[in-house]
């Protein structure tokens, strides 16, 4: 495996090694060895899967506190961009992201480490998205920040009248407004 490391601390994007040949491709997507020795000894203990069609943007959410949660995340359909947003207090990248697209082609994976807000669009017809965490899903500590911020400036690669986003997302706080307590 390739760990790439990206422009804010800790976020980290996994590029497998595929075997390819006549049958089709194998590859490992996750080794806790090789994961800790490039510096993610995080345990998974949940794994998410989802559906979604194009336009669709999920996010930006994160646990708090005890609950947060590091997450490794990939496309096993399809194709989505991917966003990690930095709520981390006195973090010097504080409110920087790193976006990453993120398919089934390309089998690459993201490690987002607790501390960050996560979110991602569909630029495909339908993407399947798959996603380990290390913490257990806990909705009362769960927070948000809207997808369309202007202080964070993501730029998802949908059109705004294409964007189809949850209710929750819509009215999910602004970056200005994130708890002390961070994710």
């Amino acid at each position: 495996m390739n760990f790439i490391k990206t422009d804010i601390d800790g976020v980290v994007i996994v590029e497998p090694r595929v075997f390819s040949d006549a049958r089709g491709y194998f590859f490992e997507s996750y080794n806790a060895e090789e994961f800790e020795k490039n510096g993610i000894p995080n345990v998974f203990v949940q794994d998410n899967q989802s559906m979604s069609s194009y336009g669709v943007v999920r996010g930006l959410h994160c646990q708090t506190g005890e609950f947060a949660q590091a997450k490794l995340v990939r496309v096993l359909s399809g194709v989505v961009l991917d966003v990690a947003v930095d709520v981390r207090k006195g973090s010097p990248t504080f409110g920087k992201y790193v976006a990453v697209e993120l398919s089934a082609e390309n089998k690459r994976q993201l490690f987002i480490p607790r501390g960050f807000l996560h979110g991602f669009s569909v630029l495909s017809d339908v993407a399947v998205f798959a996603y380990k965490c290390d913490n257990l899903y806990a909705p009362h500590s769960e927070f948000g920040v809207r997808f369309d911020d202007p202080d964070i400036g993501v730029d998802w690669k949908i059109p705004v009248d294409k964007i189809i986003v949850s209710d929750k997302d819509k009215n999910a706080m602004g970056l200005k407004d994130v708890p002390d307590y961070g994710c």
